[in-house]
């Protein structure tokens, strides 16, 4: 079954403007059609480095909703985001809904991309997730720590990793208190203020995802992190995938032992000083063994997703990594699941 096609039509002096500022995240005017139907969006290039490549990643707004359209240019598989955000509600924490799309502009393919839904209001609302605010994080000094992880300086401010994206400005004083309480605290008025603050389980099944994909740069940047509206608690979801399964974010093949089962950073630290937190931890990653970080469970789904996006790259001359190279990531990532199953379980000895 043919990919569907969103064809966007930006005028020539917007695309004047969109290239003119390549790195200035600046919105231009424009109309996306979808099954037929055209209406009016808002256009900017979107990601870090892959900005300078010849295949570039967009962001597209309509009707109040964001929409990020990714070449995943360093990713041969191109499914290692989708297969990512299909796997993680697997193990309870939601995350954006994905789909494999070719994407038009003026008239002119640019081929295969990926269409991730943006984690915002209705991200919320459509699966009736009250929440009070919305932070991204943005660079790695969302590490939860007082001090740059770049320099070991003090913090400008302890929001210098984020990006505010909803709440009363109220919202910016509470997670900045969480971070600053966090870091002061010692002991079992740690653990109390941290229980007090942080939906744990969502926490730690989330940490659970990041270290079974083996996303390095998922613990200090490259998440969203909001605060129940239900529970007072702040919750994680993920953000950028792609250097997962066995290859990092520049599409190079890495080890299987790349990341550590403890995550990096400050506040993962401090939760698996106590036993209370490490016994959580490791119930749930022996869960995710057991159940959703399986061949069986995971392998159908990576061979469905091949399937539905091989014959547009077959025709894709845009992409970096060749036809040939795309029919073995299956077996890369099957490896990568099979040798991780093994690293996570003997590093669960001595968690």
């Amino acid at each position: 079954m043919p990919l569907s096609i969103r064809a966007l039509r930006i005028s020539e002096s917007a695309s004047r403007k969109l290239e003119k500022n390549l790195w200035n995240d600046l919105y231009v005017p424009a109309k996306m059609t979808t099954n037929g139907r055209t209406v009016s969006v808002l256009v900017r290039y979107r990601g870090g480095h892959t900005r300078g490549y010849p295949k570039r990643s967009y962001e597209v707004v309509r009707k109040n909703q964001a929409f990020h359209y990714n070449a995943e240019f360093d990713d041969p598989s191109i499914i290692r985001n989708a297969l990512s955000f299909a796997f993680f509600p697997m193990i309870g924490v939601p995350a954006p809904r994905t789909k494999h799309v070719q994407l038009m502009i003026n008239g002119q393919s640019l081929g295969t991309y990926l269409e991730i839904e943006g984690v915002e209001r209705l991200f919320f609302r459509r699966r009736k997730i009250g929440a009070s605010s919305l932070f991204y994080a943005v660079n790695n000094r969302a590490d939860f720590g007082l001090n740059a992880p770049d320099t070991s300086r003090l913090k400008s401010s302890l929001l210098a990793g984020y990006e505010y994206r909803f709440g009363l400005s109220s919202e910016k004083t509470k997670l900045k208190s969480f971070i600053y309480g966090l870091n002061v605290r010692k002991g079992a008025q740690a653990e109390a203020f941290i229980m007090s603050r942080l939906d744990v389980n969502n926490y730690l099944s989330w940490l659970a995802g990041a270290v079974l994909t083996g996303n390095y740069d998922g613990f200090e940047q490259n998440y969203a992190i909001y605060r129940s509206r239900q529970t007072g608690k702040l919750r994680m979801i993920p953000w950028d995938y792609e250097g997962t399964w066995g290859r990092n974010c520049y599409g190079k093949l890495v080890d299987s032992n790349l990341v550590s089962v403890s995550g990096y950073n400050f506040l993962t630290r401090r939760m698996l000083q106590f036993s209370s937190f490490r016994n959580q931890y490791e119930t749930i990653l022996r869960n995710a063994l057991n159940g959703p970080f399986t061949e069986n469970r995971l392998m159908p789904l990576v061979e469905r997703m091949i399937s539905q996006v091989a014959p547009e790259l077959r025709e894709d001359t845009t992409r970096r990594f060749s036809y040939g190279e795309f029919l073995v990531e299956p077996s890369v990532i099957r490896q990568y699941i099979r040798e991780r199953r093994a690293i996570v379980s003997a590093e669960l000895q001595n968690l």
